[in-house]
């Protein structure tokens, strides 16, 4: 909860800016997030709450949409603010000189040196930390004689074929998250390499960071790459086949930030 409230309270520094910086009387404001459901309800009727003038509405894209189409449309496009971006997107975006400069608005100060290691500093107020690990279906993995995972290395056997599931590294920033694990922890060579006999054994690279916990979740795989929250989600809402776990190399993370796009802290017919 401490966590949500956080990420609340850098939304609302967002929008806040965006509203008493713009000309004359601005009535919508629409939010571009890959956020959860839930996260977006949520801060769609706490938004409406704090900004009652102001028609917000929150849309999920994935991470890879949301930058897609803002780098497409530019200046033209209907996203006014985008809650919480994998850095990595922000940071085209802002080398595109599509995002708002934030650095003379807000303090940074207030921030560790990790939380701001990024090209894109100046133009993100960041959001959250999200980790990811390897999750267990048990189930799965019992109905299938398969013997539990301990390393990486053990997700190549072939008695995995068709049991596992991984966001595509393509696509989404918690299949990158897991692909820029290994290439710390391995070097570039050796990850790239254990990914193309890993990609033997996947049933499926999914387009979102959700879809393995999901198919996890609906008995589909018996191992998911996917994001520690939503699998303690699962498991706390009664899923107890799900076990997270943790191989040697630990947990790879992404960091996530808040941004404006460029030209809409002035545009009038937003």
């Amino acid at each position: 909860m401490r966590k949500l409230i956080s990420l609340l309270v850098a939304l609302t520094l967002t929008v806040t800016c965006l509203a008493f910086t713009a000309c004359g009387g601005k009535e919508k404001v629409m939010i571009y997030t890959s956020s959860e459901d839930y996260v977006i309800t949520l801060l769609e009727e706490k938004l409406s709450e704090q900004f009652p003038d102001y028609e917000i509405k929150v849309e999920y894209k994935s991470t890879s949409e949301i930058a897609a189409k803002v780098l497409n449309e530019g200046e033209s496009t209907d996203c006014d603010i985008i809650f919480a971006q994998e850095y990595a997107y922000l940071e085209q975006l802002a080398e595109a000189d599509l995002l708002v400069d934030l650095s003379s608005t807000y303090d940074h100060s207030i921030f560790t040196e990790e939380t701001l290691n990024t090209a894109a500093k100046n133009y993100l107020l960041p959001n959250l930390k999200v980790g990811g690990a390897v999750i267990l279906n048990n189930k799965v993995l019992t109905d299938n004689g398969l013997t539990k995972p301990t390393s990486y290395e053990d997700l190549l056997a072939d008695e995995y074929k068709g049991k596992i599931s991984m966001p595509s590294p393509k696509s989404s920033s918690t299949g990158y998250m897991f692909y820029l694990s290994l290439v710390n922890a391995w070097g570039e060579d050796e990850a790239l390499e254990y990914f193309d006999g890993f990609a033997e054994n996947v049933l499926s690279f999914t387009s979102s960071g959700s879809g393995p916990v999901n198919a996890l979740s609906q008995n589909e795989v018996a191992v998911g790459l996917g994001m520690i929250s939503q699998a303690v989600e699962k498991i706390s809402s009664g899923d107890t086949n799900l076990e997270i776990v943790y191989f040697e190399e630990g947990a790879p993370f992404n960091l996530y930030g808040n941004s404006i796009v460029k030209g809409k802290e002035a545009d009038e017919q937003v």
